[in-house]
């Protein structure tokens, strides 16, 4: 068959596939941990359950307006004013099946073909793809850990030309949980304002930062630059109901109407059900957040102390999200040249399932997710440690 010329340039989820792989060893009897997943073990909160279990009850069964229900839409904009400070209102909300769909719609709805988007490297798997798939460019802007993974203004600008359109910002970040203070997020989204480009900012792990930093968001820029900006959010993550596909955009009205119609013409609505328990965890009780956090530092902590063990490897600490990044370049050689062949190496001798950082835009690294129990945790890391001492 002839498929699009785009989807040459296409490549599966590595996340996915490393899953994928580790549930066929499972289902061959193999005892493997997976560190691979971007997903929180923890059971939704209360508020959400109930409030899918009303809705059953109700008969909320039918189609809903294709950015949402206004109830929900409502709901979002007022967590955003309410933690940020900001001045969203409904109209400039738009509810997707997922983060990964609020940001598909947005480059779809931004991008022409032959722009080119700034994606500081290390990056979420998607981005590069989804940015292909507009028949648009990728441009990978490499950081350092020494740096955690963090991007600058001058840095940037080595990588801006005139077909530059969109600057994509991920705090915290998938892979590496580093994390921008509010001041170095403002100084680079200023720098981008100024370059007439347009900043999407992934804030899916807003909720999932650790003390003593603090979440940033680009909603304070909303006013200010109303045309120049999209938040890309959802609850997957901080509500821990990932395969819900809850995501949303906030972004200028005009913008929600255009993916509104990019949706209305793919997905039309969410899952009805879905928008009725986001709408109820949006208005009951976060306290949950708080004890989140507390259960992911604890692991945090955990799992650096371990990886410190491992000789030669650098791993930044994180601010947020619940991964682990670190550099293990020190281990390619002989029949382990990169991440990958290490990747494999490690589900083979330690049978743990991690990432490729190859993936996520740098080689050098593996990523490892800490959203499994403490026992698990330290018995995968301590499995790993006595699989790269063999490589020694």
């Amino acid at each position: 068959m002839k498929f699009s010329s785009k989807m040459k340039k296409i490549k599966p989820s590595a996340t996915l596939t490393i899953n994928a792989k580790a549930s066929e060893l499972k289902a061959q009897g193999k005892d493997v941990i997976s560190l691979a997943a971007g997903q929180p073990d923890f059971s939704p909160p209360e508020s959400v359950i109930n409030g899918v279990k009303k809705a059953l009850e109700e008969g909320a069964t039918r189609y809903t307006p294709v950015a949402g229900i206004p109830e929900l839409l409502e709901a979002i904009a007022d967590y955003y004013n309410k933690f940020y400070n900001a001045d969203v209102t409904k109209d400039m909300v738009v509810t997707t099946n997922g983060g990964k769909h609020a940001l598909y719609n947005i480059f779809q709805a931004i991008l022409d073909p032959g722009d080119e988007v700034l994606i500081p490297a290390p990056y979420w798997v998607s981005y590069p793809d989804m940015v292909y798939l507009c028949y648009s460019e990728p441009v990978i802007v490499p950081t350092e850990p020494e740096n955690n993974f963090l991007v600058s203004t001058s840095l940037l600008e080595k990588y801006l030309t005139s077909k530059t359109k969109i600057l994509v910002l991920n705090t915290p970040s998938n892979p590496t949980g580093c994390h921008y203070s509010q001041e170095q997020f403002d100084e680079i989204v200023k720098w981008a304002m100024d370059k007439g480009l347009f900043v999407v900012s992934d804030e899916i792990y807003d909720q999932l930062v650790y003390p003593p930093a603090s979440p940033t968001s680009i909603a304070k820029w909303l006013k200010e630059y109303p045309e120049q900006i999209a938040i890309a959010n959802g609850l997957s993550k901080s509500f821990a109901i990932p395969g819900w596909r809850m995501g949303y955009v906030i972004a200028h009205p005009d913008l929600i109407k255009t993916i509104t119609k990019i949706q209305g013409q793919s997905t039309s609505n969410i899952c009805s059900l879905v928008q009725f328990a986001a709408l109820s965890g949006l208005k009951g009780s976060l306290d949950f957040l708080e004890e989140n956090r507390k259960v992911f530092m604890k692991r945090r902590d955990l799992a650096l102390e371990i990886i410190s063990t491992w000789k030669n490897v650098i791993c930044p600490k994180p601010d947020g999200a619940f991964y682990l990044f670190p550099k293990v370049d020190f281990y390619y050689k002989k029949d382990i040249k990169n991440s990958t062949d290490l990747c494999t190496y490690l589900l083979d001798e330690a049978e743990v399932a991690v990432v490729p950082g190859a993936a996520f835009g740098d080689d050098r690294c593996i990523r490892l997710s800490y959203a499994v129990s403490e026992e698990t945790l330290e018995m995968a890391l301590n499995k790993i440690k006595k699989a790269l001492d063999k490589l020694v």
